[in-house]
């Protein structure tokens, strides 16, 4: 069983959701990041998604879009990434770590060797945006050789025969986009959200994350109720940017909203 799979049954068991939340990878700073990573643990956070910055994140907003932007002007890479993930296993074995990202940057390094160093530095599951599963063959059997889990998204306008498919070939959990857009646009609707979480939960057992349009402890709490995991995205990366010279301020913001989203979830 994954690290993934552990936390989520383990979270089950207490009758607790899983609280996602996301930073692009060397933002602002390359030598923050694992800092930033601790403080959302400590904050409350289950598992970890970490940006692999890219030039053309097309599924991104503005704010992740200018996160990408920020790490690229220190040169961060894959390889810096999985440094960062060594770093943070040096003192914490447990909480799972995603990469989410785009097929680029692991199209040039090699599928296999992507997967091979990406298990070696203590990745649990990758979350390609633009990698569906209908073209995952080059790159999931070296994953599933590296227990690493794949993460696939369902979007709004997904039908009942490719949520099938996708549950299929996803593993650890699925990532539901939960509005029409990108990162950091439109608001939530959590009756729309809970009537298409109870149609993946229909078709599969796998657990379901819930991202996109997540902004404060009301909006996670609302959507942890109907699914398996709440994932944070925009709203963390936004403080971070306000506060880009500031790594005090940055973990005292980012974990306040992360506590004060845990503190509603558990309520």
């Amino acid at each position: 069983m994954s690290r993934i799979s552990k936390v989520l049954k383990a979270l089950e068991s207490k009758g607790k959701k899983a609280l996602i939340p996301y930073i692009t990878g060397g933002d602002p700073k390359p030598e923050w990041t694992v800092s930033i990573m601790h403080s959302l643990v400590d904050a409350g956070a289950d598992i970890l998604e970490i940006g692999v910055p890219f030039s053309d994140p097309m599924a991104d907003g503005p704010v992740i879009q200018l996160a990408c932007e920020r790490a690229l002007e220190h040169k961060v890479s894959l390889d810096n990434i999985f440094e960062m993930v060594k770093d943070f296993r040096e003192t914490d074995s447990e909480t799972p770590v995603v990469l989410m990202g785009y097929l680029n940057p692991i199209e040039i390094k090699g599928y296999e060797i992507f997967a091979c160093e990406a298990a070696d530095a203590g990745v649990d599951g990758a979350l390609i945006v633009d990698l569906p599963p209908e073209e995952a063959d080059s790159l999931v059997p070296f994953l599933k050789e590296n227990d690493l889990d794949s993460v696939f998204l369902i979007a709004p306008t997904t039908t009942k025969e490719r949520i099938k498919h996708i549950c299929q070939h996803s593993s650890g959990y699925v990532y539901y986009v939960s509005i029409k857009g990108v990162t950091g646009s439109a608001t939530l609707n959590s009756a729309e959200v809970a009537e298409k979480v109870a149609l993946i939960n229909s078709i599969s057992d796998i657990p379901v994350g819930v991202g996109f349009g997540i902004r404060d402890a009301e909006s996670a709490a609302s959507i942890s109720k109907v699914s398996n995991g709440v994932i944070v995205g925009s709203v963390i990366v936004n403080l971070i940017n306000e506060n880009q010279q500031d790594l005090d301020a940055i973990k005292k913001k980012v974990s306040a909203l992360v506590s004060s989203m845990r503190q509603a979830m558990d309520a």
